[in-house]
């Protein structure tokens, strides 16, 4: 089955082309420069990014694809959880899509994305995926290189997993641990009471004067100050 895939839950306008577990395409557009000054996402702006960009994430993704979307089987969105006024841009542009096309509407809760991502695998040995940064606005084209060993074992990792499994989610907005007994059944075993590991990071480098996204900017601040002492 072919699915085209939608997310506006937090600052990033993103899409994808998946057929299977195969990703045919997945086009992004990242909204952090914009942020940065406020130290975090400020809702009514990552909104109205969201409206101004999603027209043309989706429509990237189907070309990059390349499959038609009379060819594309059902349409996919994250509705929830994440910022009410950014998921409701992505929710209305697949239910205006179904509507045009005759499609039928997905809806996807994003935590279960982050458990079943591993899965996912891209569908030539040189992976495209296009990150468009919102301060240069340009579109940026990256290459995941893996061999073909590396695609066989991931391939054979699919075909031989057996549930139960325990799936560790550590996203921006949500830490926790949950049984997956199949597809679709999911358990949550243990999560964080207050502030996940990503916003304790965000809020963390925000006190040190880092700037925003604060683990990225703590994860590079921890690699170099390791080497050093080294």
């Amino acid at each position: 089955m072919k699915i085209l895939s939608i997310d506006t839950s937090c600052d990033e306008t993103a899409a994808a082309v998946t057929e299977g577990t195969k990703v045919l395409s997945n086009v992004i557009w990242s909204q952090a420069s914009l942020h940065a000054k406020f130290g975090g996402v400020y809702p009514s702006l990552a909104q109205r990014e969201h409206k101004e960009r999603i027209d043309f994430v989706v429509n990237s993704a189907i070309s990059k694809s390349q499959i038609p979307i009379s060819k594309i089987n059902a349409i996919a969105v994250t509705t929830g959880p994440g910022l009410a006024i950014a998921l409701e841009v992505g929710i209305k542009k697949a239910k205006e899509l179904c509507k045009k096309y005759n499609k039928p509407l997905i809806a996807v809760n994003h935590l279960e994305g982050h458990i079943l991502s591993p899965l996912a695998s891209p569908k030539i040995t040189n992976y495209q995926f296009s990150i468009i940064n919102e301060k240069k606005q340009e579109s940026k084209t990256k290459k995941i290189q893996q061999n073909s060993k590396s695609i066989t074992d991931h391939q054979s990792l699919i075909t031989n997993l057996n549930f139960p499994a325990l799936g560790l989610v550590v996203s921006g907005g949500n830490t926790l641990l949950a049984r997956v007994d199949k597809i679709g059944k999911y358990e949550v075993l243990a999560k964080t009471k207050d502030d996940a590991l990503g916003e304790a990071l965000d809020k963390g480098a925000r006190m040190l004067g880092l700037g925003y996204p604060g683990g990225a900017i703590l994860e590079k601040f921890a690699i170099s100050t390791f080497f050093q002492i080294a």
